[in-house]
């Protein structure tokens, strides 16, 4: 992009960031301390959407405001993300597991999607001390208003983090994968930690928090918000082949160069 593109992408940074706070402070007031009573799927999924409905409804209302050319995408757990034209892609709650069970470690996320690539994105912790990422493609990424940088360190230093895809349990090459890949990162690494939301763990790689972030499955919607992050702030992105990462990808690997050239054997030898 452009810089005149760039510097007006900026200039909608504070009002998005600002949607986003403020919808996550709801929630927070909202969310019961105490985990989510139900005993079956069927009543946790209805407890989640009484909480995450109006908030996600909230937030795509906001956004439409500050960008009303751009397309709202209505559905995060759909995967599919447009090829052409500029859409939102928002969630109000990534980490729905943890806000039930009363843990602090979720998020919110809005990303603006511009011909199947993110071109600005927001990832705020109301609870974990309501840090907040955001980046513009090609103007830098930040932690709390700070430029942030990934940071390289040595492969047995590094903690990893990892998730799973929603739907991981219907793709059984995916589900294989992972925890293949799981034996073969945690004998390489420091530590593996899955620290709650995917798209706040991918961020983490880019100020230096996690030394990398690694998944098996598609999470376009997830991923999407924290890759911008971390690649602006000098991360490699890529697919576990070591292809560019793009949201259709079966695999995502996030982290600072020399140290992403040292994990990536580690997924693409897995088969």
């Amino acid at each position: 992009m452009g810089d005149i593109e760039v510097r007006k992408l900026r200039t909608l940074l504070p009002a998005v960031e600002a949607a986003v706070r403020e919808v996550g402070a709801r929630l927070a007031e909202r969310r019961p301390a105490e985990p989510c009573p139900e005993f079956g799927l069927a009543g946790a999924m209805a407890r989640f959407a009484a909480f995450d409905d109006p908030a996600a409804a909230e937030l795509r209302a906001r956004l439409g405001v500050l960008r009303p050319e751009a397309g709202r995408l209505e559905d995060e757990f759909d995967g599919a993300v447009p090829a052409e034209g500029e859409w939102w892609l928002c969630d109000a709650m990534d980490g729905a597991v943890q806000f039930l069970l009363g843990l602090p470690q979720w998020a919110v996320t809005a990303t603006l999607v511009r011909d199947g690539a993110a071109v600005l994105a927001v990832v705020h912790a109301p609870q974990l001390g309501a840090r907040t990422y955001r980046a513009v493609r090609g103007g830098g990424a930040e932690l709390d208003g700070r430029p942030i940088a990934a940071v390289e360190r040595e492969l047995a230093a590094a903690v990893a983090g990892t998730s799973q895809p929603p739907a991981v349990a219907a793709d059984p090459v995916a589900l294989r994968r992972a925890g293949a890949s799981l034996s073969a990162v945690a004998g390489a690494v420091l530590a593996v930690r899955n620290l709650g939301p995917t798209s706040l763990q991918v961020a983490q790689v880019g100020s230096g928090h996690l030394g990398l972030f690694w998944e098996f499955g598609a999470d376009a919607a997830n991923l999407l918000p924290g890759a911008l992050v971390a690649a602006e702030a000098g991360a490699a992105v890529t697919d576990a082949a070591g292809a560019l990462w793009r949201p259709a990808a079966d695999a995502f690997l996030a982290a600072a160069p020399g140290l992403h050239g040292r994990a990536l054997p580690l997924l693409r030898d897995l088969d």
